[in-house]
């Protein structure tokens, strides 16, 4: 009797991969609206990684690999002197980004912040454009930038919203590392078959774990996996720009592709064609830096917490009302251990909330952790889902990330119950959170530039047309220090 024996046929291309590099060659962007939003974008997260340089945790990062190592035309890491390799530059410019969990979100099947794509960006483009200058070509403009954060968005954020990959254990920097990898070979000039092949590279690679994020392991790692993701992107990039072959099933291939190794045998599915929907769409962390899914309960317990000063020990249970999205990813009991552990703790942020009256990226500190209030308002809290507040999150028409709060006290009483539904950072809250989203900006600037430099950089970003048709070169060196 004959063993069975694989067949040795190719098969075309997954439709998967197929269809993500033909949206990032063939779609034209016509949204003025994703490209205003996409501006704001990229103040916003500029921003984050400014306030982050501030953080010894995420400088000590930073840098080129060897001591020394000069790079010709090398990108720059912006708020710093460094000028980097673009692999490495992808890798710096997405820790800074992501350090402080303070730039935008995407909430869906799959979670994540579409503008950690903008490690792998910007290091491309402003290396690219800087080779090109010094051949006497043109390079990129801002433009093309804020075209390739939309679809870099895009890609991530329709891969999210059907399917979970935080359900097989799987890291939502999967979806970023997929998404540089095409718009970086894009930008490097590759053509179908190479931005094909890449993709197809991006999915057979080993994808991280979500442990990192996860009591009992939470920790620092989840400050940098994007920034990881991004440079291993570029990378991939690279290497088949080099002449490297793709891999056809990659995703399908039975016993041995994505799929069934590591998806539990189930095929991706999409709500919609790609487009420009989630820039359009996409959350701001405006008021805190707080893991999104408690944005609205810390705004709650901000409303909470003039009525509660000097009666914590009055205080005999505190109700939060959340959707299953943050039970299962934020809420925790016990102890916490580093910053990473505490800004991924509903409890801790509402605790922080109740006796501030804000949170602030130092709350995670250990000094601010050392507050005994915090642990006992903690141990009164109880966290129950509310069923609406769970399809509502889901909702395409809606996408809620709703809390609600209400304080009992030992007498019977009780203040009032307190319900937000949509942070300031969403879409329904736009115009009360752009002139906020500035102030912010500016705000995270003062904490590492100069007066006159902070003045240049808002000058740059505050009008579409102006900034849209500045060089990527002349942005990153008004950047640089």
């Amino acid at each position: 009797m004959s063993a069975n024996v694989e067949s040795n046929e190719r098969p075309d291309f997954d439709k998967v991969i197929i269809d993500i590099a033909d949206y990032v060659i063939n779609y034209t962007i016509t949204s003025d609206e994703a490209y205003e939003t996409a501006r704001y974008c990229l103040m916003d997260t500029i921003g984050c990684g400014i306030l982050a340089l501030s953080f010894p945790a995420c400088t000590k990062m930073l840098g080129h690999q060897i001591e020394g190592t000069i790079v010709p035309n090398g990108a720059r890491i912006f708020g710093t002197s460094y000028e980097l390799d673009p692999v490495k530059g992808a890798f710096d410019i997405g820790c800074m980004i992501r350090w402080l969990d303070y730039n935008d979100t995407w909430l869906a099947a799959e979670w994540g912040h579409p503008s950690d794509n903008l490690g792998a960006i910007l290091a491309v483009a402003d290396y690219l454009s800087r080779v090109a200058e010094a051949e006497g070509r043109k390079g990129l403009n801002m433009r093309d930038v804020l075209s390739a954060m939309i679809k870099a968005h895009e890609i991530q954020g329709c891969l999210a919203l059907e399917n979970s990959f935080n359900r097989v254990g799987l890291d939502h920097v999967v979806l970023v590392k997929v998404a540089s990898t095409a718009i970086a070979a894009q930008m490097m000039g590759a053509n179908r078959n190479q931005i094909i092949a890449a993709v197809s590279h991006a999915w057979l690679d080993g994808q991280a774990l979500r442990t990192y994020r996860h009591a009992p392991n939470a920790g620092s790692r989840k400050s940098w996996a994007a920034g990881d993701a991004t440079s291993r992107a570029v990378r991939l990039a690279q290497i088949v720009m080099s002449g490297e072959m793709g891999y056809p099933s990659a995703l399908s291939a039975p016993t041995w592709g994505f799929y069934d190794v590591l998806f539990k045998g189930k095929e991706f599915t999409f709500q919609r064609e790609y487009g420009s929907y989630v820039m359009e769409q996409i959350l701001f962390k405006i008021s805190y830096p707080a893991e999104f899914h408690s944005q609205t309960a810390v705004e709650c317990a901000i409303k909470l917490s003039e009525q509660i000063k000097g009666r914590f020990n009055d205080i005999n249970k505190i109700i939060i009302h959340t959707h299953e999205a943050a039970i299962r990813i934020i809420s925790k009991t016990g102890a916490l251990h580093n910053p990473a552990d505490r800004d991924h703790c509903l409890q801790y942020m509402v605790a922080i909330g109740l006796i501030n009256g804000d949170l602030v990226a130092q709350d995670y500190e250990d000094d601010a952790a050392s507050n005994p209030d915090i642990d006992m308002l903690r141990d009164k809290m109880e966290v129950v889902e509310d069923k609406r507040y769970s399809s509502d999150y889901h909702e395409p028409d809606k996408r809620s990330i709703a809390n609600a709060m209400q304080i009992i006290f030992k007498d019977g009483s009780s203040t009032d119950k307190i319900e937000i539904e949509y942070p300031v950072g969403h879409k329904r809250r736009r115009a009360e959170g752009i002139p906020l989203l500035k102030s912010k900006f500016e705000a995270n600037l003062k904490t590492h530039y100069s007066a006159g430099q902070v003045d240049n950089i808002i000058a740059m970003c505050s009008d579409q047309n102006t900034l849209e048709n500045m060089s990527v070169t002349e942005f990153m060196k008004a950047l640089s220090i």
